[in-house]
């Protein structure tokens, strides 16, 4: 993959010039964290470099000449109407879309300053580091220990049984698991109920040690009660790990994140922090799609 000089702040390519937003002022549309308000970035140094991403599926372009920065240690909400990007876009981060014979990926993506497309790369390694949670549970057909235990045993993180077990345990009370499940760990994880089977792949993915955590629509197939155990889970996670998290709700991207990037057509509309997303976006179809005018 080429490596392109640093580029100028992100604005949308010829042909998708961004429509300027109305003079009346944007109501926001969910509240936004004003008991705990988002770290300037400039704290936060850049983890995921993006730029100049095309991916494609054959003929079909997905991602058009996408620029992002994703910052560490926050959470990264990407948002826009089905079939936009957003998927497609975090499968680049840890290099899913290798598994798909057609997709090609071309541009820059950095992982601390490492193109993750070089030769040089060790994907597997790669796949450890940047660690995914897809929309619907899915733990391996084998008890709720071998579940967690699975990733550290073939990255050989453990040394012998009591490193794993540390590993086990300390996972799941990451993951605020472990209570509930700590009597019945050689249960099949499969006989979970969903928000705990969500909270089961979390544990495994923060099992290796991951430096980022991508999360596809996590909470899309879990109940109220369970969505907000994950959200909780999330806003805890970004201590120690740098989370980018694709949701079509808006109050989830709005509770839990502290940046937002708006995707529309494959293309990346805007990105800032999420209260300025929310609450006075500098877009037209931004505005448009948070306050349900499309979508």
């Amino acid at each position: 993959m080429s490596n392109p000089d640093m580029a100028e702040p992100i604005t949308p390519p010829a042909g998708h010039v961004a429509e300027e937003a109305a003079d009346d002022s944007v109501a926001p549309v969910a509240t936004v964290g004003e008991t705990d308000p988002a770290p300037a970035a400039d704290s936060h140094p850049v983890k995921i470099r993006s730029r100049n991403v095309d991916v494609f599926y054959g003929d079909k372009q997905a991602l058009f000449d996408l620029g992002i920065d994703i910052r560490a240690r926050m959470v990264t909400a990407l948002i826009g109407p089905s079939g936009c990007g957003k998927s497609t876009y975090i499968r680049c981060l840890n290099r899913m879309n290798d598994t798909i014979e057609i997709a090609r990926v071309s541009g820059l993506i950095e992982l601390d300053g490492q193109d993750i497309y070089s030769p040089d790369i060790d994907v597997v390694e790669l796949r450890a580091r940047v660690g995914i949670v897809f929309q619907k549970p899915n733990p391996f057909p084998k008890s709720i220990f071998e579940n967690v235990a699975y990733g550290p045993r073939i990255h050989g993180l453990a040394a012998g049984k009591t490193d794993l077990e540390e590993i086990v345990v300390t996972s799941l009370t990451r993951a605020g698991l472990f209570e509930e499940v700590k009597d019945r760990l050689e249960d099949p994880g499969t006989g979970l109920s969903g928000g705990q089977q969500q909270r089961l792949c979390i544990a495994r993915a923060i099992a290796v040690s991951p430096e980022v955590i991508l999360m596809d629509e996590p909470c899309s197939a879990l109940d109220p009660i369970a969505t907000a155990r994950v959200e909780e889970l999330i806003d805890d996670l970004r201590k120690n790990y740098t989370i980018v998290i694709v949701t079509h709700s808006m109050q989830q991207a709005a509770r839990v994140s502290q940046r937002t990037a708006m995707f529309h057509l494959g293309y990346l509309v805007e990105e800032g922090q999420t209260d300025a997303i929310f609450t006075n976006p500098t877009d037209k179809r931004t505005r448009d799609y948070i306050t349900g005018r499309y979508g």
